[in-house]
């Protein structure tokens, strides 16, 4: 599975959360220790909001761990949001386009999982695209095609709810004739402003997923890049929303009670 940190707050160097920490996310390429293959090595990615409304992205195919370019642009680059990643195939091609995070707009996408029957579904699934938006359909993963399929829900108008539609579809897709088909969605969601993170899995255990706060600063990872504490475990079935002056949030995901290991929404008190 492929590992990944989002970053929101206080503008800062990537370095201190992608490069530098002890178990930073070029190590986890090369020895994750929370998911189910413990290398990532089919490429990588990097996201951010800088003097435009949409963001800036670097991908590569080679491995983070054999490119230099990935030390020098963390040690360069700062921003108040910005997405990391690093990737393990699970079926389709390893190039520069299947590499997350995605953009369509002013709007950021990265993902850890899978659909089950990909190959099977995918016809029906690229479907939910509406017509405007498949132009920007520059990959053939099925990441990609979820992001587009959110993007056409209505993202701008509730993020989460477009996001439930879209799971919603994919649960039916699944499902159908009780085949009961996996499918993990562990992503996040970025606009410049909010950031949307994501802990769901349909017929499946839903990958691992954890945040801290530290002053202003919120980190979401797949796995903790240090053994420092403060580190809190995502539940399973819940979003984790961060929006600017307003709380952090803990809400459950999709209403399936018996899904959710925690029906009711969970605050965290310190601003974000």
């Amino acid at each position: 599975m492929c590992r990944w940190i989002a970053y929101r707050g206080e503008t800062t160097l990537f370095e201190n959360y992608v490069t530098e920490p002890v178990h930073s996310l070029i190590t986890q390429s090369l020895r994750a220790r929370e998911s189910a293959g413990p290398t990532n090595g089919d490429g990588f990615g990097l996201g951010w909001y800088g003097v435009h409304p949409e963001p800036g992205l670097y991908r590569e195919t080679r491995p983070a761990w054999s490119d230099e370019n990935l030390r020098y642009l963390c040690r360069h680059l700062q921003s108040h949001m910005f997405f990391a990643h690093v990737r393990a195939a699970t079926g389709t091609p390893v190039t520069r386009q299947n590499c997350h995070p995605f953009a369509c707009g002013r709007w950021m996408f990265m993902h850890n999982g899978f659909v089950g029957s990909w190959s099977r579904l995918r016809r029906r699934i690229e479907a939910m695209i509406p017509d405007p938006l498949y132009p920007s359909r520059s990959g053939n993963t099925d990441s990609e095609a979820i992001f587009l399929a959110i993007m056409g829900a209505g993202i701008d108008e509730d993020p989460i709810a477009a996001t439930r539609t879209v799971m919603t579809r994919l649960g039916a897709l699944l499902n159908e004739n009780g085949l009961r088909e996996r499918m993990r969605f562990t992503a996040a969601l970025a606009n410049g402003h909010d950031l949307y993170a994501f802990r769901f899995a349909e017929n499946d255990a839903a990958n691992s997923l954890y945040y801290r706060q530290a002053g202003d600063r919120l980190i979401v990872a797949s796995e903790p890049y240090d053994g420092e504490p403060g580190w809190t475990e995502v539940p399973a079935n819940h979003v984790l929303v961060s929006r600017s002056a307003h709380q952090i949030e803990l809400l459950p995901f999709m209403q399936d009670e018996r899904k959710s290991e925690h029906p009711g929404a969970q605050r965290v008190v310190a601003r974000a």
